[in-house]
């Protein structure tokens, strides 16, 4: 396992940062998870600027949780600035979205995605997608140590 794991949602939907938090809690009991509302958010949490200025309070997550749909800068475009970054671009980003559009699952891929998930339409399944993937990057892979 992984240690000193944390993730980053950015979402700027007050329902769906509801549902992911809840069943996050389910599957990874003891993971902070820190929430941002758009990509300029995001990179400030990155870089620590602004309200995110304290390295202890907000630190480099494990994964980043990306909604593409979100004000100021959408996800598609800070996916991209992510993956620009030498100091980012390692961190793992999922896409975790509403968009079915194909052009949308080939940008993100292009762009460095890591995965990307259609967010199902029921709490259970997306419990069950949550639990397999904070799985799968927070106790099965070996994160880059510059991550922790």
């Amino acid at each position: 396992m992984n240690k000193r794991c944390n993730i980053l949602i950015a979402d700027d939907d007050d329902d769906d940062k509801f549902l992911v938090k809840s069943a996050l809690e389910d599957c990874t009991s003891n993971t902070p998870i820190h929430f941002v509302e758009n990509g300029v958010e995001v990179l400030e949490y990155l870089k620590n600027e602004g309200q995110f200025a304290d390295k202890y309070n907000f630190p480099k997550p494990s994964i980043i949780i990306l909604d593409l749909n979100m004000p100021k800068k959408d996800g598609r475009e800070t996916l991209k600035e992510i993956k620009a970054n030498p100091l980012f671009k390692k961190i793992p980003v999922i896409i975790l979205t509403t968009s079915k559009a194909e052009e949308d699952v080939n940008l993100c891929y292009s762009s460095g995605a890591n995965a990307y998930i259609v967010k199902p339409n029921s709490f259970t399944e997306l419990t069950e997608i949550l639990s397999t993937m904070t799985k799968f990057w927070l106790e099965i892979v070996t994160l880059p140590p510059t991550i922790m």
